[in-house]
Parts: structure tokens; sequence; C-alpha cells
């Protein structure tokens, strides 16, 4: 992905049925990011309630070796569907154009990703992304942020100038 920050990301699987033992998409997750050069900090499963998700994203949020959170689950339309509302109450501000592209680029594939509600904003130097549950739906949509991960990450940790350009 090129120079800049390191990226330290966590990965935050959200599920009622999954464990840390079949965790499928969360270790995808971290098999797309090694090759970014990216360092895994932490990978950790809770179950779909909000407060449990609000919990272990302010943890990761309040830490300094981590300026990534990626989710996977808990986006749809579900009863216990609660990752977007658990990160809007932990984000400061909402980054609204990932979270569309990843949308749009997922709809040329299925028309069901209209049906995903995942966000993605900036809290005290991390970037929240959210994903779907499914391995191939995080991999489809880990191709639309690789491009911008490293880039995202720089400008939220204050790296500003554009060399190059």
């Amino acid at each position: 992905m090129g120079e800049g920050v390191k990226i330290r990301a966590a990965i935050l699987t959200t599920s009622d049925t999954r464990k840390p033992e079949n965790d499928v998409s969360g270790s995808r997750l971290v098999e797309l990011l090694r090759p970014a050069d990216a360092e895994i900090v932490a990978t950790v499963v809770v179950s779909d309630d909000i407060d449990e998700i609000r919990g272990a994203l302010a943890n990761f949020v309040s830490r300094d070796d981590i300026n990534l959170v990626i989710t996977t689950g808990g986006t749809g339309f579900g009863p216990r569907d609660n990752t977007p509302e658990a990160t809007r109450a932990v984000i400061e501000r909402e980054a609204p154009g990932i979270a569309e592209a990843i949308r749009h680029e997922s709809y040329m594939k299925t028309p069901m990703a209209m049906l995903s509600r995942g966000v993605a904003g900036i809290a005290n130097g991390t970037l929240i992304i959210n994903l779907p549950g499914s391995p191939k739906a995080v991999e489809e949509c880990f191709d639309v942020i690789r491009p911008v991960l490293q880039h995202a990450i720089d400008l939220v940790l204050g790296q500003t100038e554009h060399q190059g350009k």
C-alpha cells in the first residue's frame, strides 16, 4: 500500500454464533491485511449485543497501538444487527464516502448490497469500517477500500501532505 504510517489493525467480529475457532470472516480479514503490511494487533469476537460491540469498539479506539478497526458482521436488517448503531455511538466523525463506495461497488455484484447498513468513521485517531459478515463479502468489500486505506490512515493521524501530487 505504499509508505506512510504503519497500519495497526484490530478486527472485530460480531456474531451470536461465531467463536474465535470458527471466525472465517475475521480470519479472512487477517489474510487480506497482512499483504498491506498491516500489523494485526487484536482479533476479537463478540455477540451481536449492542453494548458488547460498543464496549469493544470503545476499548480499541482508546488504545494507542490501534489506528484501524474493521468490523465484520451485524450490518444487515436483522433484529440483532447492531454494529452500525454501536459504531455511531463511538465515532466522532462519520466517513460516509467509504460506506457509500463499498455499497456501490458491492451492488454491482449483488442487489443484496443495498441491504447493508454498514458505516465508517473516525474516533481518537482510529478509523472504523463496518463490513458484512460473509467471507466473500469481506473480500469484495476489502478490495474496494484497499486502494485508499493507507492514505486514509495517514490523514486520520495528521499526515496531510500530498507527496507527488
